[in-house]
């Protein structure tokens, strides 16, 4: 287990830190953690941020320690929400990279190593991923979210193609804006905060994350989701008249992007 004040002053080169909130998680956890530790790039560390959880998540993330030393455990004394969580994570990691991966969701197992050579490729610094789908009990669904090779800041604005769980960016990027509180979507508007600054983020369309659909997250509450996201457009700054504009080039893309789920 590590405390805030356990931090690198200077990033490792080649690392990629793995933020994991989890709260009472302990029904997904394992397939989360597996999925980022069987990974075919192994410079990684794996931090798992327990949000103060009642059940046994904190307990199954210390067997995981016992077994490979590139698993740390922060624990929260009190229930913080997923965006704290993250930034707590982000600033303990110490790798040069920062991929973010959910305690309900999982990858495949080359999903770093893709990313790392798209980035090369490309040179970039903000690489995200497709997706595929999985239910509730972890089964696998048809259909999948195919994403651009690359999003603009305006593109992004129209509607949100980066899937938190996909994402792997330069820690030096992420660091410079916090996730605000769990009252929007936090990791969107930090997306669109960096993209405003001028970088740009490349997608690999391929579905190297798999996403849980749950009814009772953020997303799955399209409604909730709806309201968040024109939250996201007022908090980025945007005038009631732009937020409006894009909220609508929302709401349509949203529901095309649900029912154009194709096979691989």
């Amino acid at each position: 287990m590590i405390t805030d004040t356990q931090k690198e002053d200077t990033a490792v080169s080649g690392m990629i830190s793995i933020i994991m909130p989890a709260y009472n998680a302990q029904r997904t956890l394992h397939q989360a953690v597996d999925s980022a530790l069987c990974q075919t790039y192994q410079n990684i560390e794996l931090l798992i941020i327990d949000d103060f959880s009642s059940d046994s998540t904190g307990q199954i993330a210390e067997e995981y320690i016992k077994q490979d030393r590139r698993v740390r455990l922060l624990k929260n004394d009190r229930n913080l929400g997923v965006a704290a969580s993250r930034n707590r994570g982000v600033d303990a990691a110490r790798g040069e990279w920062v991929a973010f991966l959910d305690s309900d969701d999982a990858w495949a197992a080359d999903k770093l190593e893709k990313q790392l050579s798209c980035a090369a490729a490309r040179h970039g610094e903000f690489i995200f991923t497709g997706s595929a789908f999985m239910d509730a009990d972890g089964n696998r669904k048809v259909g999948l979210l195919h994403v651009p090779a690359q999003v603009t800041y305006k593109e992004l604005l129209k509607q949100n193609v980066i899937s938190c769980s996909s994402v792997m960016i330069k820690k030096n990027l992420v660091c410079k804006y916090k996730m605000a509180g769990d009252f929007l979507h936090e990791d969107f508007a930090v997306w669109l905060q960096i993209l405003r600054d001028g970088k740009a983020a490349f997608g690999v369309d391929e579905p190297l994350l798999i996403y849980r659909l749950s009814a009772g997250s953020k997303s799955g509450n399209k409604w909730k989701a709806a309201k968040m996201t024109y939250r996201v457009y007022r908090y980025i700054g945007l005038n009631t008249f732009s937020a409006v504009y894009y909220w609508m080039h929302y709401l349509f893309r949203s529901v095309r992007k649900y029912s154009k789920l194709v096979d691989w």
